[in-house]
Parts: structure tokens; sequence; C-alpha cells
């Protein structure tokens, strides 16, 4: 609960509800993912180009919107420690479970991080106008999009061309350099998707001071506002429900 020039914010409503329906097509790509990879069934919709764009859409209002309300939070870093707990024990049990889909650097170890450094470094981002550091850190995320891939650009047009070297090597896997023997089934880099993140806190100064527009702070579906309540119990269990209502329907019907 936050206070905003003397009113109290329980709850944003209309963000609870984006953070709810952008978990949901989580698990409907999940499951298509672990269709085709797990499974082997031919989906030829998840093979198309503008799928991966849209899974990247999604992820980003997530990461975003986790940047805007860490301004709601009593301790970044009490979460952002638990967070990336949480994020580190579905490294071990990938690792030990399904080996081939292991996950190394997800959104659960990209969201702890980020609350950690926000946790850390707050009182020294406050210095900086929240208009200008939701530009710097807006334009940053857009020119390091492509780092991952070997460029710096606009929003998938490459500009500059990276070193190779730096591509080398699988130890800056968490900043968004490895090489090509790294996999990490879920991958969330801190450069871009930190960026991001960082950019969403100064857009949760506007947010708390209730400048937004009171939309934003109703709520108009109560399913989609629980569902973003608990995005991370549905997210630590959506995976396990659904390996076993595939499981079930494979014995059953196959």
């Amino acid at each position: 609960m936050a206070e905003s020039r003397g009113k109290t914010v329980e709850r944003v409503g209309f963000l609870d509800e984006v953070r709810g329906f952008a978990i949901l097509c989580m698990v409907v790509y999940h499951a298509a993912y672990d269709l085709v990879s797990l499974f082997h069934i031919n989906i030829p919709v998840f093979y198309s180009p503008w799928l991966n764009a849209v899974r990247d859409i999604f992820a980003g209002v997530f990461i975003l919107i986790s940047g805007m309300v860490s301004r709601f939070s009593r301790s970044n870093i009490r979460r952002g420690f638990w967070c990336l707990c949480l994020g580190l024990l579905l490294t071990a049990v990938t690792w030990l479970v399904l080996p081939a889909e292991r996950i190394i650097f997800g959104i659960l170890h990209l969201l702890g991080i980020c609350m950690l450094l926000f946790g850390l470094l707050q009182k020294w981002m406050d210095r900086i106008p929240a208009g200008v550091g939701v530009g710097v850190f807006g334009l940053l995320f857009i020119a390091g999009y492509g780092l991952p891939h070997g460029y710096i650009g606009v929003l998938g047009v490459p500009l500059i061309s990276l070193p190779a070297s730096w591509y080398e090597t699988d130890w800056l896997f968490w900043l968004g350099l490895h090489g090509e023997s790294f996999f990490s089934s879920d991958y969330f880099p801190l450069i871009p998707w930190g960026l991001l993140f960082m950019a969403g806190t100064y857009i949760g100064i506007y947010l708390r001071r209730k400048c937004l527009p009171t939309f934003f702070y109703r709520t108009h579906c109560r399913f989609l506002a629980a569902c973003g309540r608990h995005t991370l119990w549905i997210y630590l269990i959506h995976q396990p429900v659904l390996l076993g209502i595939f499981w079930l329907i494979g014995e059953v019907f196959m």
C-alpha cells in the first residue's frame, strides 16, 4: 500500500488486469511450446515469425508493469531476493528433470535481479526526473533490443554490428552476450529487458502520484485482476499442470 499526495493507493486495477491477460497468454504459448517440443505435434502457426514478436510484446508489457509496481513495494530487495531464489530453484529443477528444456536465465531471474538493483539504487535513481528516466531507459531498451543477436539498432533494424569476439564466451549470458553453445528455453537477459524494467520504475512515479487516467485505478474484470495478483504462482505451477494434462490425454486417447 502506498501513499500518493495524501491519498492511499491499494491496487491499480487496470495493471492487474493487463498482467493477468499477459500471464494467461504466456500459459497458452507454453502449452503450444510443450506440444511442439516435447510431444512433437505439428502446430504450423507456432513457427510463424510474427509469433515471436507477439511473445516479446506480451513479455515486455509484463516486465514494464513489474517495474511500475515496484514503486508500491515496501522492500524491493526482499522481493528481489525471493524472486531470484525461485528462479534458481527453477533452474535446478529443469536441469534435473528436463535438461533439454532447462531454464538458465528466465523471467524470474531477470525480475529478481532487477528488483534487487532497483532496491539498492533507488536513492540515486530518484535524483533523475521521472520524464528523463523514462526517456533514457526507453531509448536504451530500443537500442539494445538486438544486443543478444549481435547488433545495436532500432526495434529489430540493425544499425551497428557488434564484434563477434563478444559472443565467444557464455560467461556474460546474463547480460545478453553468449556463444552458440548457450541455451535457455526461457531467456530474458538484462539487456534489453532490464532496461525496460527500469523505464517502468519511472512510469511508476506517475502511477503512484495518480497522474494517470482514472480507469487505470479501477478494476473492470475481476477474473483478470485475480490472475494479475497471482502471476507468480501461475508461472510456477502452470507447466507441471500442462504436462500432467497432456500426459493424461495421451494415456487415455492415444
